[in-house]
């Protein structure tokens, strides 16, 4: 086993490696980089310059940008080195787990994803937990009562809710509970007023304000859990053992949960470091947008549209390094549920 630890962790080195290396290349060649925008901006090709030019408020001075400036800029942002000297410095911050500091952000790294993080965990952790807890026993009382009206009627209802897009799903809850009957708020995780309520009323404010945004993103998470539940139960309940165990004189309830549940919740029970860690990190942006969460998901995609490279590598070596350990952790639950499985 600790072979088995020790070579999946060495392998996380070139993986991290490979990642990171395809990334910073493919960035060198998109166009609009951090200096493109500032000499842009110098220009009076941004919004402000475009209305002041057309204004006639704008002055010519800054129309044309010198070599001096331009090459003040790229040292600004660190591009006056060659490319692999940053990659390389890149790499030494990275081993410290120093993620470099924002170009448009006066904060570093890590204090924009401590920001962000609540909003994310308030919403993936919630999805988890509804997920789980509702999709678990939904699958099994599916597989015991394979074949009926109840089970047909529920296939239906979580395949159609499956097949909504979160994000549609969202603007319908926002029109009709949100707008027409003005039952819960458009936007944000908290009131104005969230300072000075009480702690009941926090908890009360908080849970009216994060209510459709799980809703929107809960209801397609049920179809796959529920469906897993649901066949690991009846492949199971159809094997040998499970007969043995009736022909015992066994009751059908201590079949069930003695013998046949902890084998059929092996492959749901593996998958809970993924689906947890995920809960934190996996942020959805149309989610975010919509409901004006200001999270990880849209803080990762303002830092693509405005290129703003430590942000997007940082954020992308952290969240790579806890999906590899992640998987790790998901692995040895293998042999922690179920014995028989040797990596040997």
């Amino acid at each position: 086993m600790f072979a088995y630890i020790l070579k999946r962790l060495l392998l996380m080195i070139p993986t991290l490696f490979g990642i990171l290396l395809l990334t910073f290349v493919v960035i060198q060649f998109v166009p609009g980089g951090p200096v493109e925008q500032m000499v842009a901006q110098l220009q009076g090709r941004d919004t402000g310059g475009e209305g002041a030019a057309a204004s006639g408020a704008g002055y010519r001075g800054r129309q044309g940008v010198d070599a001096a400036r331009i090459a003040e800029i790229r040292a600004l942002y660190g591009f006056d080195k060659p490319a692999p000297e940053r990659f390389w410095q890149m790499l030494g911050q990275f081993a410290r787990f120093d993620l470099g500091k924002s170009f448009f952000y006066p904060k570093g790294v890590w204090e924009l994803v401590m920001e962000k993080l609540p909003v994310s965990i308030s919403l993936g952790l919630w999805t988890f937990l509804l997920s789980y807890l509702i999709s678990i026993p939904l699958g099994i009382a599916k597989a015991m009562r394979a074949g009926s009206r109840f089970d047909t009627l529920t296939s239906l209802i979580v395949l159609v809710g499956y097949a909504i897009p979160g994000f549609v799903l969202g603007v319908a809850l926002l029109v009709v509970f949100g707008g027409q009957l003005q039952w819960f708020p458009l936007r944000g995780l908290t009131s104005s007023n969230w300072d000075s309520l009480s702690w009941g009323a926090k908890i009360v404010d908080y849970l009216w304000h994060i209510t459709l945004p799980v809703t929107a993103s809960v209801l397609g998470a049920f179809a796959v859990t529920t469906m897993l539940t649901k066949n690991a139960f009846l492949e199971e309940i159809r094997k040998q053992y499970v007969l043995t165990a009736r022909a015992k004189g066994l009751s059908e309830r201590r079949v069930l949960w003695t013998h046949v549940f902890r084998n059929a919740l092996i492959p749901i029970v593996t998958g809970f470091p993924a689906a947890f860690i995920g809960a934190f990190f996996a942020g959805s942006l149309l989610i975010e947008t919509l409901f004006s969460l200001d999270g990880l998901g849209l803080l990762a995609y303002e830092s693509v549209m405005r290129r703003d490279y430590p942000v997007v590598l940082g954020t992308l070596y952290l969240f790579t390094l806890i999906g590899l350990v992640t998987k790790l952790i998901s692995d040895l639950c293998y042999v922690w549920v179920d014995p028989r499985v040797k990596f040997d």
